[in-house]
């Protein structure tokens, strides 16, 4: 059958599902420039469609019969859930460490990432090298995916980036920029990243000058640097194939990763 079709089918209804719970948990307004559908169509109905999407995709899947891509994608299904449960009990903790947060990364979007390219791997009929392979590449993806993600809450581009500026810091998110400057921040400077972190209804001037102390101990810059890290460990990882257009697109969209802007 057309299994390409059938699977990217799948993940798309596993992301969308995931998409209209995380706005609903989150109390999130925009999504990429629009109102989120709970704030048009209502909590339950956004709860429901989600719940039912979820439901499809793993329908679809099991359909087919290929068993070891169903199991990956019910333990992508899992671990998803099992990151969004970490980030909203450690919702506005400032005490959230750098090892946290990428447990919380890796289980919400880059074995989402890493899902998706083993099950290319399976229904190509890869050998075990080459699953490997793209299973890393997607795997680094989307932790360098969702670093960059992160990273965009700190723009004051509100046009560019689609959402409320700072929307992701007003919904107790606390990401790697913050975590890393805190860490680095003398006693003063500190104080004053808490306070504003503290305050979710914080001014325009206030997470300017919150921007400033990012940049000031690094935390904007140590962000930008491992993502780099990893887009560069998931280009590594398609070595293992010969050179070719589709390489050379895979490679693009991991590059791109790192400079989107919304």
């Amino acid at each position: 059958g057309d299994y390409d079709k059938i699977f990217s089918t799948t993940f798309e209804y596993l992301h969308a599902a995931t998409l209209l719970h995380d706005d609903l948990v989150d109390g999130a307004k925009l999504r990429r420039g629009k109102p989120v559908a709970n704030s048009i169509w209502g909590n339950s109905t956004a709860v429901l469609v989600g719940d039912f999407l979820l439901a499809r995709g793993l329908s679809i899947a099991a359909a087919t019969g290929k068993l070891k891509v169903i199991k990956v994608i019910a333990g992508v299904t899992e671990s998803m859930s099992q990151g969004e449960i970490h980030q909203l009990m450690r919702k506005g903790a400032l005490d959230l460490t750098e090892t946290e947060y990428m447990e919380i990364i890796r289980r919400k979007t880059a074995l989402l990432f890493e899902g998706a390219c083993r099950t290319s791997a399976f229904i190509a009929n890869a050998s075990k090298r080459e699953e490997k392979a793209v299973s890393g590449y997607g795997y680094n993806m989307g932790m360098a995916f969702q670093m960059a993600d992160d990273l965009l809450d700190y723009t004051l581009d509100t046009n560019a980036l689609g959402k409320e500026v700072g929307a992701d810091l007003k919904e107790g998110k606390i990401t790697l920029p913050v975590i890393y400057a805190l860490k680095k921040a003398g006693r003063t400077d500190r104080h004053r990243m808490e306070s504003i972190i503290k305050n979710n209804k914080f001014s325009f001037r206030e997470f300017k000058l919150l921007i400033e102390l990012l940049e000031k101990y690094g935390g904007i810059a140590y962000t930008k640097k491992c993502a780099k890290e990893h887009i560069e460990k998931g280009k590594r990882a398609l070595l293992v194939f010969k050179p070719s257009k589709t390489r050379r697109i895979l490679e693009y969209i991991a590059d791109y990763a790192l400079v989107r802007k919304a």
